[in-house]
């Protein structure tokens, strides 16, 4: 992997999706054991998936890894944490506003 250039690479996947009461969820699951590193980008080929609310659906699918250069790496873990700062000015309660 170059300091300025991207490489591609395809991976066999799952992918879950869960439209339940309880979770409402999307996860994607390399069967070939590959690792998504910072700044990394992934794209799963197919159609759309669609769950019905109460369901889970599994389905296999082909994915490309792009992975990031090792420029964009050490930038992306450089300012990861001030986006991540961002999230942290909003919080959840359960008080009622007046």
């Amino acid at each position: 992997m170059g300091l300025l250039f991207r490489e591609k690479e395809t991976a066999p996947c799952t992918v879950t999706i869960s439209h339940r009461f309880e979770e409402l969820s999307a996860h994607v699951r390399f069967n070939n054991g590959a690792v998504i590193h910072p700044g990394d980008t992934v794209q799963v080929h197919g159609a759309e998936i669609m769950a019905a609310y109460g369901e889970l659906v599994e389905e296999e699918r082909v994915a490309t890894i792009t992975r990031a250069s090792k420029l964009e790496q050490l930038w992306t873990r450089a300012t990861g944490d001030f986006e991540f700062m961002e999230l942290c000015e909003f919080s959840f309660s359960d008080e009622v506003l007046t």
